[in-house]
Formats: C-alpha cells, sequence, structure tokens
C-alpha cells in the first residue's frame, strides 16, 4: 500500500454541535502564516532556483512538436517588462486584464504581470467566446469589467468575439502572435515586452497587499448572468498555505504536473497552477482535454512527460482507464512517479476508482493514493480536502487549516456553508449577491449538502449529497437525492451515459436523460462514423445495455427514489450558450431540465416512442 502518512497530515478535526442542530467543524491545526502576495513566491524560486523549469507548452498544443520552456528567472524578467507596459496604461480594478486565450505560457506570465503591478486580471473561459454564437455572457462579463486590455493569442479565432465587444471596449487589444493586421488598438504582446523599469515596477509590487485583488473569475452558477467573485491575494495565498500543511510532501517534492484543467476556473487557475508556483514545482500545459479527438494529445503528452500528481475531473480519468487498460507501457510510465490522482467537479464513479487502484497496484506494486476535495470559485477553491486515503470514492475530506465548516439541517439535509480567510469578499459590483450569499455569522453558502461518514468522528471526512435545490420530491412524497442518484446511474449505464440527468419532480417515477458516450454506443452497435446519431442510440445493442443497467440499479435496492424506470439516451450534448454545462464539465441539472422539457415530456409520454428505454 501507499504510505500515505509520508504524504498526508493527519487530520484532527474538532466538531461542536449546537442547539438547533447544526454542526461545527474546524482544523485544531492552525493556520500558518501565509505569503503576502502571489509574486512572493515568483520572486522567491527565481532567486532561490532560478534555472528549475516553471513553465512549458507546446505551440498550439500540437504534440508533435518541442516544448518551449520558461524558468522561474526568465518567466519574472519577462513578468517584469510586461508589467512595465501595464503600469503606462493605467491598469487597476476597473481598467483590469482581460484574457480570452486558453492556456499557455503568456497567459500565464500576463497574468502574473497585471498581479505583480496591482490590477486584476480574468480570464474569460474561450468557451464564451470561441462556442458561443449570441457571446451575450461575454458581452456581460465585458459590461461589468471594462478592462483596460484584452489579450487575445491570435486575432481570426477570436474575430466574432472581438466583433460582439467593440461597442464595449476602448482599451488595447494584446496579440500574441504578432499579426495585428486590420485590428483597431492592437499591439503585438513582443511590444508590450519591448522595455522594463525595475524601480517603478518595483514601487508598485511593494505596494501590495494580501486584500489586493488580483482575479475576477466568472461563475454562472445554477442560473443567471456570469457573477465576478472576488480573488484576492489573501484568499489564494492562505489557500495554498492550507494545503501545504494538509499535504506536507509539497515542500520536499515539488510538484510536476500535466494540466488541461482551464484557468478560468479555480481548480486549474487557482488550486493547481498556484500549486506549482507556491512550491517551486513545474506545468507542463496540456494543449489536450477530455473530450473525443483532444484527447489523444493528452495520451501524446503523457508519454513524454513524468508527473507525480495527476489532477483531472472524472471524465478524464474514464478516458484515462480505458487506455491505461490497453496499453500497458503507457500505465508502467504514467504510475512510475506518480504519488497521487486528484479528482475534482464531480463525483468519481466507484468502477473508476477500482480501476485505477488495480492497474497502479499492477504496474507499480501499490495503489496509487486518490484523493479529492471540495470547494467553489468563492472558497479559492479549497474548504474540505481529503488528505488521507479514504476507502471508497465520493469522501471530500475534512476542514483545512483556517476554514470553518457550519452544517446546517436543511429539507432533511445538511447543508454546508464556509468561513475561512480564503473565502472570497464577494462579487465585483453586486452589493446584492454579496449580501445574499452569506449568513448572519458571515458564513458562505454555497448550496451544496453534505454527509458525515461518521457521525461520532469528524476525522471520517464529508461526503457530498448534491445540490440543496436540485433534489425533488416524487408525487409519493419521497425525495429523491439527485447528486447520489447520479453517480450510481453512471456507474450502473456505463458505458453508455456519460453523464446524467435526474427527472421525475411531482411525477410517480424517476426518469434519466443521458448524455450517451456517442463514439462507445458506435463501437457497441458496430456502426461506422457516418451511422445518424439516432440509429446509434436506438440500436437494439444500445438501448439493452442502458436496459440492464437501469435493471441493476433497482436490483441494489432502496425504493423508488433510488432507481429510474425510463431513460432516453441524447446525442446533442450540453449546450454552453444554454447554461447546461460549466468549464469543467459539470452539468446542470437545472438549466438541462429546462431547455430539454420537451424530451422529459417524451420521457414519460403514456405511449413512449422507441427512443425511450422502459425498465
Amino acid at each position: 500500500m501507499t504510505n500515505t502518512q509520508t504524504l498526508f497530515a493527519t487530520p484532527d478535526i474538532a466538531m461542536e454541535t449546537r442547539a438547533d442542530g447544526a454542526r461545527v467543524l474546524r482544523s485544531r491545526v492552525a493556520l500558518r502564516p501565509y505569503a503576502r502576495c502571489l509574486g512572493d513566491w515568483l520572486v522567491h524560486w527565481a532567486r532561490e532556483t532560478p534555472d528549475r523549469l516553471f513553465l512549458a507548452e507546446r505551440p498550439g498544443g500540437d504534440p508533435a512538436k518541442d516544448w518551449i520552456k520558461v524558468t522561474y528567472s526568465r518567466a519574472l524578467a519577462r513578468v517584469g517588462s510586461m508589467a512595465t507596459w501595464m503600469l503606462a496604461q493605467r491598469l487597476d480594478a476597473d481598467r483590469p486584464l482581460v484574457i480570452l486565450g486558453d492556456n499557455g505560457i503568456e497567459h500565464a506570465l500576463l497574468s502574473l504581470a497585471a498581479m505583480h503591478m496591482g490590477a486584476p486580471s480574468a480570464a474569460i473561459s474561450p468557451a464564451y467566446s470561441l462556442l458561443s454564437k449570441d457571446h451575450l455572457k461575454l458581452r456581460s462579463i465585458i459590461a461589468q469589467l471594462t478592462p483596460g486590455a484584452i489579450f487575445i493569442p491570435s486575432v481570426k479565432p477570436f474575430n466574432a468575439a472581438l466583433n460582439a465587444i467593440a461597442d464595449l471596449h476602448t482599451g488595447m487589444i494584446i496579440v500574441g502572435d504578432g499579426d495585428t493586421a486590420g485590428l483597431d488598438r492592437a499591439i503585438d504582446l513582443s511590444r508590450v515586452e519591448a522595455v522594463c523599469d525595475p524601480d517603478g515596477v518595483a514601487r508598485a509590487f511593494a505596494a501590495l497587499t494580501p486584500d489586493t485583488i488580483c482575479k475576477f473569475l466568472f461563475t454562472s452558477g445554477s442560473t443567471g448572468e456570469p457573477k465576478g467573485v472576488i480573488n484576492t491575494q489573501r484568499m489564494l495565498c492562505a489557500s495554498q498555505e492550507a494545503k501545504a500543511q494538509a499535504w506536507p510532501f509539497l515542500e520536499t517534492s515539488p510538484p510536476v504536473i500535466l494540466d488541461w484543467l482551464p484557468w478560468s476556473h479555480t481548480f486549474g487557475g487557482n488550486h493547481n497552477f498556484n500549486m506549482v508556483l507556491r512550491n517551486g514545482g513545474t506545468l507542463h500545459i496540456d494543449g489536450g482535454k477530455p473530450a473525443p479527438g483532444a484527447f489523444n494529445r493528452t495520451l501524446a503528452n503523457l508519454r513524454h512527460t513524468s508527473s507525480n500528481i495527476h489532477f483531472n475531473v472524472p471524465r478524464g480519468l474514464d478516458l484515462l482507464v480505458d487506455e491505461l487498460r490497453k496499453d500497458a507501457a503507457l500505465a508502467r510510465h504514467v504510475f512510475a512517479d506518480l504519488k497521487v490522482i486528484f479528482y475534482a467537479g464531480a463525483a468519481l464513479p466507484q468502477n473508476i476508482w477500482n480501476d485505477l487502484a488495480s492497474i497502479s497496484l499492477a504496474v507499480s506494486g501499490h495503489p496509487v493514493a486518490m484523493v479529492s476535495s471540495w470547494g467553489s470559485t468563492e472558497t479559492s477553491p479549497l474548504a474540505t480536502d481529503c488528505h488521507f486515503q479514504a476507502d471508497r470514492a465520493g469522501n471530500i475530506g475534512v476542514p483545512t487549516p483556517g476554514v470553518d465548516i457550519k452544517l446546517v439541517p436543511n429539507g432533511g439535509k445538511l447543508e454546508i456553508r464556509v468561513k475561512s480567510p480564503y473565502v472570497t469578499p464577494g462579487y465585483w459590483k453586486r452589493e446584492d449577491l454579496t449580501t445574499a450569499a452569506f449568513d448572519d455569522e458571515g458564513f458562505y453558502m454555497i448550496g451544496d449538502a453534505v454527509l458525515l461518514a461518521d457521525d461520532r468522528d469528524p476525522n471520517k471526512g464529508l461526503f457530498f449529497d448534491g445540490r440543496v435545490a436540485e433534489d425533488f420530491k416524487l408525487m409519493s412524497g419521497t425525495w429523491v437525492s439527485v447528486g447520489s442518484l447520479r453517480v450510481r446511474g453512471v456507474e450502473c449505464l456505463a458505458p453508455v451515459a456519460q453523464d446524467i440527468v435526474i427527472a421525475g419532480h411531482d411525477r410517480e417515477e424517476i426518469g434519466f436523460l443521458v448524455f450517451a458516450n456517442l463514439a462507445t454506443c458506435r463501437q457497441m452497435a458496430r456502426l461506422g462514423e457516418d451511422a445518424p446519431a439516432e440509429a446509434v442510440l436506438t440500436h437494439r445493442a444500445v438501448s439493452e445495455r442502458a436496459r440492464d443497467g437501469l435493471r441493476a440499479l433497482k436490483a441494489a435496492g432502496g425504493g423508488s427514489s433510488t432507481y429510474a424506470t425510463r431513460a432516453l439516451l441524447m446525442a446533442e450534448p450540453p449546450s454552453v450558450d444554454a447554461g447546461e454545462i460549466t468549464d469543467k464539465g459539470y452539468v446542470n441539472q437545472r438549466a438541462v431540465l429546462g431547455r430539454r422539457a420537451a424530451l422529459v415530456n417524451e420521457l414519460y409520454a403514456a405511449n413512449p416512442s422507441g427512443r425511450v428505454i422502459l425498465l
């Protein structure tokens, strides 16, 4: 077995039970003093390990091209030049830097430069620029931020987005590839780096405080337009100090990672990137992602890098397991130096957990440590952390140093709330939303529910128990726990189901709308790439596998609230514009049910179509 005692700190959690039934959990380990700002870490490593590799990427994400590499000393030098230009442009909280591109070295350095001179950066989901048809979310964000400068890697892919916001933005546009032809107020990135004023940058850097705003990250939540979550230097530095206390191996084994998770989201941009920076590690920027076609880039990069931590969402781990089963050499390489697999963003089905444990045991002699955590954009994102080896998937751990967790009885569940130095002070220019987000004791109300793994021992951790607002009642009055049923449903309907949305509010029975894994279904049906999706998803082999999954779910027992009697397989993926999916791949239950109401009606029709699979 992996000796997790050499990796993680032993949890030491106190639990207070109040007269109203609420419980407050906190670590008995005090949060250590933390850095003033993220830039202090960059300065430290540039001085102590100037030639250590900090960032690497392949041009255009192409796995056939050589890595472009930046050391810590070179990163600091480039940050100084970029910060000089930003000072001249008078960027500040009211005129921040907006970044529209994917993860990349220039993206990282520009963001660090803005924070170095005192202006926030705001990485915006590329989907809002590149996939959206109406650009309404992008317009909303730009209107809220009034950016002083916008960075795009190249003009052509972002032309439509730039045209959509032309009436809202009057600042400069920084172009990464140097081709600024036909674009007003554009400047080549090389000109941004042309001059450095060390004294001016040093004065601005010295003026930073823990309360300086360093980022805006946007989240839509369940509904509504994107909200700008204020991220301060205190939040991000305190969060990483707590992580280092929970994972002490980070300070002796600097993290070396290959990561695709988007920096427009707190998982990739705060948890992972800042962990590398705080501990003097190395980040290989993955040009792939867990999607058809794009995952091949990840596989190529995995073969040419060696990580000691692997971060991913469950969908990415599902795809990885398939490849590791087929390729023993890849499995040996992946697990050679790997200490920890960390998953977040959604619950990990138990079958994927079991497969990773067995494969790692077979190729390395011990099962790899698999852990998770819980939090949100508003908690930067750390709030709980599973810094111990749980015996099954789904344990989100315990409060980290500096965090108070309040569990409030709510509709038969325990609603979880958070107070910590690494909780946001609020939403940018939305005092109404800020006030509504905190209770009368100052706890942030995220709207999630949890279960104690052991009611008597808080050190055993917590399990995510869904969104309080997503659960519903059947006509019988029985509550349906959407979060836990979704995980069990995906497990039972694997490999047909990529994700599931639960229907059945005020109905007699539960139904599943299933986002199908179309590529796998094609293989199962033995149909070619040109076969219509409808033919694939209604093929007998696919329908019977899904029906077997429904039977298995019912056979597990638990009553009508624990299984579905019907399912409908969908070919159309979740829509970005409609808010059906977040950047990290989390499906928005409410948005899907609202947008696809016709499919819900079809699911429950008195005489259902052939697309509906009945138990």
